[in-house]
């Protein structure tokens, strides 16, 4: 018996599933951050910036069950609630979660600068745009049309509420695709500025590219990070790429307006292996 491997037939990408926050809009992903550190604080529980941002990508109440998880949050959980935190616990922060973010989002659902172009440009080589998040179907029914008013409206939403599990679980950016109607997911690249984000990447068979200076990765304002002195600036946005690649990125850049130069890198790539297979 031998195998037969067959040379890749595909050299174009036909479709981007892009994240959000920290991707599409909200530079530096914060409206998540802030609402998560004011629902733990309505339980008397505080929960540091760092904290909130570590399992961000994930489903919003997979999210608040990490945070309860983390030793210093049960301990704070624990000593003001009589108990450990339980199912009843996440479910207690989850209830207040969407209503809080729904004030909040609307502060931080301004594109990021350089989005709308590069989907212009995308759309205009025949790709097709999907999108997947964290946030449920009713925070979505909030952001969608901010975004649509500043010219962003993707081909497919997929949300953490439509699909369950969530990240890294493969299964939004397998739903965008059948939604989109494209395949193989080689020909499929997933844009996230999360370590689990892109682990869905992976986990779906995707070209990978991660956000680093616009995402959660490095969490600070346009103006926040244009304060930096350079080495410092150079210093977390190399931290934030580092993550990324660690986490199965094949490319990342520091914000989507970089993306239709990433296509054309990850195109290039698919030609090459066309030509080396033949």
């Amino acid at each position: 018996m031998s195998l037969r491997f067959l040379p890749p037939r595909h050299e174009r990408i036909q479709a981007v599933v892009l994240d959000w926050a920290g991707t599409t809009l909200d530079f530096g992903s914060r409206a998540p951050v802030i609402t998560l550190v004011r629902i733990f604080a309505r339980q008397g529980v505080t929960l540091t910036l760092e904290e909130a941002r570590g399992p961000m990508g994930r489903a919003k109440r997979d999210h608040i069950q990490a945070l309860l998880a983390l030793p210093s949050i049960a301990a704070q959980w624990q000593s003001l609630h009589g108990a450990n935190p339980d199912d009843a616990a996440v479910d207690r922060l989850f209830a207040d979660f969407g209503p809080v973010q729904r004030e909040i989002i609307s502060e931080f659902s301004t594109l990021i600068p350089g989005c709308r172009e590069a989907i212009d440009a995308l759309r205009a080589r025949g790709i097709k745009i999907g999108s997947s998040t964290g946030y449920s179907r009713e925070q979505m029914d909030v952001v969608e049309p901010l975004a649509a008013a500043q010219g962003y409206a993707p081909d497919a939403a997929v949300c953490a509420s439509d699909i369950a599990p969530g990240r890294p679980a493969p299964w939004m950016i397998f739903e965008n695709a059948r939604r989109l109607g494209v395949y193989p997911m080689r020909t499929v690249v997933k844009v996230d500025d999360t370590p689990v984000g892109i682990e869905a990447g992976v986990n779906a068979g995707c070209w990978n590219v991660g956000i680093s200076a616009a995402g959660n990765q490095t969490g600070l304002s346009p103006e926040e990070l244009a304060a930096l002195p350079p080495a410092e600036r150079a210093r977390l946005v190399a931290r934030a790429a580092d993550s990324l690649y660690a986490a199965g990125a094949h490319l990342v850049i520091e914000s989507i307006a970089e993306l239709p130069a990433a296509i054309d890198a990850i195109e290039a790539r698919l030609r090459e292996e066309a030509r080396n297979a033949v």
